[in-house]
């Protein structure tokens, strides 16, 4: 059962984003994230591939997907079940554009112990994802960092304030097919970053020999990130369910790892190369869990080109969840309700 202070209950709690927002820190996700990565690559965390319903053929005929993410976390001893998705219309009704619920039960019990808001975790987390991976992979390489970043809307800003919390930024080139969006971006970023905030006028503008990494955040499917924009010594994160690196990138790129190999050879930057046959899962050096957790090593980053793609696990959601309920029980957070 659960338990609130001393009072024992069956009742599942209940937390809305603004309750949320209230009982974790970028802090603690970032701590998640790690630990999460680590167990997926120690093999404590259970996570099998998301399955997507897809909204957007003749029937129903909405511009929309959402997909099911289910996953155990050892080290939370918690289980639970993002459903999450996206639909197209809803920033211009003034919602995100994400639309999500996460539910988490006690995997020794089968209880669901707290249903809760999942737009604001799958933000935080998702900002969190990239930031931990180039910790893992920049090891020893200090912390001033050099970025190009595509994408200027709310999954941009939470990735630049995460970033600012492990590096100082002392470059960040942007660009966003919005003028307007690129403008209001610099102004409201330019207290978490150290340097220069750079809008550019193209996709191609933005790379530079200069870059540490790139990193995409649009619904772009026109494959504008090429071989030419990507150095050596940099890191390309092509972060959605799109195809937003070339071909040619992904087939010249020294190593390609991400976070959950079934799943990426399935959907996202990958899911052409793949479907294709130029690419198979013998071409995937590994898993950012297996790098995370020691049990391969990058190697020298200098002469490579990485290509990572950090999809998305419902592990990630299921880890950050459970600390919000633990912080929700201590603290009296959210209302109740009993299911049974």
């Amino acid at each position: 059962m659960l338990q609130r202070g001393n009072e024992k209950m069956d009742k599942t709690i209940l937390l809305s984003k603004q309750d949320i927002d209230t009982l974790i820190t970028l802090d603690d996700v970032l701590d998640a994230v790690d630990k999460t990565y680590v167990g997926m690559g120690e093999g404590s965390v259970l996570n099998p591939t998301k399955v997507t319903l897809d909204l957007r053929g003749e029937i129903p005929g909405y511009d929309a997907y959402i997909n099911a993410m289910p996953a155990y976390v050892d080290w939370t001893k918690m289980a639970g079940l993002k459903w999450a998705g996206g639909w197209h219309g809803r920033p211009a009704m003034g919602l995100p554009f994400i639309s999500s619920m996460i539910f988490l039960l006690n995997a020794a019990d089968g209880k669901y112990v707290a249903v809760m808001d999942g737009e604001l975790i799958t933000t935080l987390r998702t900002g969190a994802q990239a930031v931990i991976s180039t910790t893992y992979f920049r090891q020893g390489l200090g912390r001033d960092l050099s970025i190009g970043l595509f994408g200027c809307g709310a999954q941009g800003h939470m990735q630049t304030k995460t970033f600012a919390k492990r590096f100082d930024i002392k470059q960040l080139r942007i660009y966003d097919i919005s003028t307007e969006a690129m403008t209001a971006f610099k102004e409201e970023m330019q207290n978490y970053v150290r340097g220069d905030i750079v809008i550019c006028d193209t996709p191609e503008a933005v790379a530079s020999p200069d870059l540490d990494i790139l990193i995409a955040f649009t619904h772009g499917s026109n494959k504008f990130i090429t071989d030419e924009m990507v150095y050596p010594g940099q890191i390309v994160f092509p972060m959605g369910s799109f195809t937003e690196a070339s071909d040619a990138l992904l087939l010249n790129a020294d190593k390609i790892i991400v976070d959950h190999i079934e799943q990426c050879m399935h959907r996202g930057a990958l899911v052409d190369v793949f479907d294709s046959g130029q690419l198979s899962e013998k071409s995937i050096f590994g898993t950012i869990g297996e790098i995370g957790a020691g049990i391969k090593e990058i190697g020298d980053l200098g002469p490579q080109r990485i290509v990572c793609v950090p999809i998305g696990t419902g592990a990630m959601d299921i880890a950050v969840a459970a600390i919000a309920y633990q912080r929700a029980l201590e603290k009296g957070v959210g209302g109740e309700f009993c299911f049974v």
